[in-house]
């Protein structure tokens, strides 16, 4: 069970309820009325708890699990332990995420701003708004319904959010457009300068940064993200992207629909990602490049050249999966010769 002083439950559910929810289809015999009081993992959950098998990997925990149903593929069905009712699915782990949210729903909080709160006189607040202790907000911004401004956060001059936004604690937002149900959790930067210089004999000469960010509907950045504005054309995230914590995004750059960006992530400016690309942790890339739609960068890659469509690269400099292996086969080999050549003198 979730910590109660953190999370707070709804339901019990029943079985019905949570396959119409997530899609999934109860085992034969089961009674769909039957009421679940919470998600837990396989180890821990009980007979009123739902689990899910989405990993072979735990196929043993499942076989001996005390939950009273779970989550798993139609070719693992006939593997759960007596007592246990099958829910079903193609996609278990998604079907449990659905079912999770509907056991804890997202807080709701009373709409209201708080007497600290500095919001100036030109901005426009939707119904419901919450506005957090000492949070800011410029002159012309406009806020959407129901959008939640964390303590301490900015929201700078002219800035647009749409409906059900929530911007948790110490956010900066500036020369952005954002739309509904975007979700920046605490830290994140977004619209600060780009780093952009024109080189000189002398020193650095600044160049204005006279972009915005454009951050499409659906979006989560996670905290200590920062995404800068672009130079003169736009930074943009695209519909649906899923953006991990203490990610750099650059001026200029462009990131498609349905991508999802782990940890520590650099992107250089004028990069454009594809849609539903999907980029591992420590990845860096090099500025100008296109990624294809469907790419998949793996963790720590240096990314210095375009990566087709649907390709998959791993390694610095970043190459397709299967060369990366071949060189490092090759390499092994080499340092085996090495090895037994330095033996044997």
């Amino acid at each position: 069970m979730a910590d109660p002083r953190f999370f707070s439950r709804a339901g019990p559910l029943s079985l019905g309820v949570l396959a119409e929810r997530t899609g999934a289809r109860i085992g034969s015999g089961a009674d769909p009325e039957h009421l679940m009081r919470d998600v837990a993992p396989l180890e821990a959950a009980g007979p009123d708890e739902v689990a899910f098998l989405d990993n072979r990997k735990y196929l043993s925990a499942f076989e001996v699990t005390k939950a009273g149903a779970a989550f798993v593929h139609p070719s693992l069905a006939d593997r759960a332990p007596k007592g246990l009712v099958p829910l079903i699915t193609e996609q278990p782990y998604r079907a449990y995420a659905l079912a999770a949210q509907a056991f804890y729903p997202e807080p709701m909080a009373a709409p209201g701003i708080h007497p600290s709160a500095v919001i100036d006189t030109t901005a426009r607040l939707g119904e419901g708004a919450v506005v957090d202790a000492h949070a800011v907000i410029g002159a012309q911004a406009l806020i959407g319904r129901r959008c939640r401004i964390g303590a301490g956060s900015v929201v700078g001059t002219g800035c647009v959010l749409g409906d059900d936004v929530r911007i948790g604690a110490h956010v900066t937002v500036s020369h952005a457009i954002i739309g509904s149900r975007v979700t920046l959790y605490p830290g994140v930067r977004v619209g600060q300068d780009g780093f952009g210089f024109a080189p000189d004999p002398k020193r650095a000469v600044k160049v204005p940064q006279l972009g915005r960010v454009v951050i499409e509907d659906d979006v989560e950045i996670g905290a200590n993200t920062t995404i800068d504005r672009g130079a003169g054309p736009d930074t943009f995230i695209g519909a649906g992207t899923m953006i991990d914590n203490l990610v750099q995004i650059g001026h200029n750059v462009r990131i498609g629909r349905g991508c999802i960006l782990a940890a520590l992530i650099g992107i250089s400016g004028s990069t454009q990602i594809g849609d539903f690309a999907m980029i591992g942790g420590q990845a860096g890339f090099s500025g100008h490049l296109v990624i294809g739609n469907g790419a998949r960068i793996g963790a720590q890659c240096g990314v210095m050249r375009d990566v087709p469509a649907g390709a998959t690269v791993v390694g610095t400099p970043a190459v397709p999966m299967k060369e990366f292996f071949r060189q490092v086969a090759a390499l092994h080999r080499l340092a085996k010769q090495k090895g037994g050549s330095s033996e044997g003198e």
